[in-house]
């Protein structure tokens, strides 16, 4: 078997292991639906190598310069929340929780040539600038600049980061860009998590799997079924290259939906037109990153109305960005 054949290989048993023993309970972002094996690919993502496996304790140095700790993803990804909890968003008469649209993260992985860093920081307009001039001299590049939201109040962005390197080296340069903004310190998960009056069993029955309470939010996130790569590394669905569905209540068992799609350019035109079929609304479509194989683009999407209602309406648009099979 050719080397990049058996990389994705070993990658993809490793995942099917692993996966059932993490929880994603109360963390960012929701369990990952399993990654695929190759011979699932549909236009798969070429070679490249696979993440290593790593422990808690391989992480703590990016903890301590991050000054924050994260939750290791199937062995393989130390993914760090950096939710704006300080941001006060309203978008079209929804307050936004910062779990439905605010979640920014960096997540890290270890190859054979280095650690990968990927992530998507949350800031305001203001602070954009600065931390656009932060990351450059860090030396962290920014791979897409984008809103989640329509209208909304502040006006907030989002930027897409990758770098590689040393792990605790990447991360104090990360912590320096983010002292740039009002990002609050982290906050230890609340004790129990908060009521979410969805029909989640409606909703679960609708997308064809079961979704994940985090912070009052009751999200989704599904990778996609073929695997992806940068050329050089295979990139795990905790790296961000997943479809991610998200719940807000609003009472009443009516709910406020906000994620987005990772598709290639041949399903886009399928996902639009049944979300528009469902009456949910196209925020922005863009990428996340500049190289990954097969080539992803990004649909953001919002909608208000009964929960269950909305995820029928999303089912078929989820279907045609093929999704890896919810786990068993």
């Amino acid at each position: 078997m050719p080397p990049a054949r058996l990389a994705v290989a070993v990658f993809t048993a490793l995942s099917a292991l692993t996966l059932a023993g993490c929880s994603a309970e109360g963390k960012e972002p929701a369990a990952v639906d399993a990654q695929p094996s190759s011979t699932q690919s549909s236009g798969g993502g070429g070679g490249g190598s696979a993440p290593e496996t790593t422990s808690e304790k391989d992480w703590k140095p990016v903890a301590d310069a991050l000054d924050r700790s994260g939750t290791l993803m199937d062995k393989t990804v130390y993914r760090v929340p950096l939710p704006r909890k300080d941001l006060n968003v309203n978008s079209h008469g929804v307050d936004i929780k910062p779990g439905l649209a605010l979640g920014g993260y960096a997540a890290f992985a270890k190859y054979h040539d280095g650690t990968l860093l990927m992530g998507d920081l949350v800031v305001t307009e203001d602070e954009l600038p600065k931390i656009t001039d932060a990351l450059q001299k860090a030396g962290i590049e920014q791979t897409a600049v984008h809103k989640h939201l329509l209208e909304q109040s502040p006006a907030v962005w989002w930027t897409h980061i990758h770098a590689m390197g040393d792990p605790a080296d990447l991360a104090g340069k990360l912590n320096t860009a983010l002292a740039t903004t009002a990002l609050p310190p982290a906050s230890p998960p609340p004790s129990s998590q908060p009521p979410i009056d969805l029909d989640t069993a409606a909703i679960d029955s609708a997308l064809g799997r079961k979704g994940t309470a985090d912070g009052g939010i009751y999200k989704f996130t599904m990778s996609r079924k073929d695997s992806v790569t940068d050329g050089t590394h295979i990139l795990a669905p905790g790296l961000g290259v997943t479809t991610g569905v998200n719940f807000q209540p609003m009472g009443d068992k009516k709910a406020a939906i906000n994620g987005d799609f990772a598709m290639t350019a041949d399903e886009i035109q399928h996902v639009i037109q049944a979300l528009r079929k469902g009456g949910i609304d196209i925020v922005e479509l863009h990428h996340h990153t500049l190289n990954e194989q097969p080539r992803l683009f990004y649909m953001h999407f919002f909608a208000t109305g009964d929960g269950a209602t909305l995820a029928k309406a999303l089912r078929p648009a989820v279907d045609a960005a093929h999704p890896a099979p919810p786990k068993s």
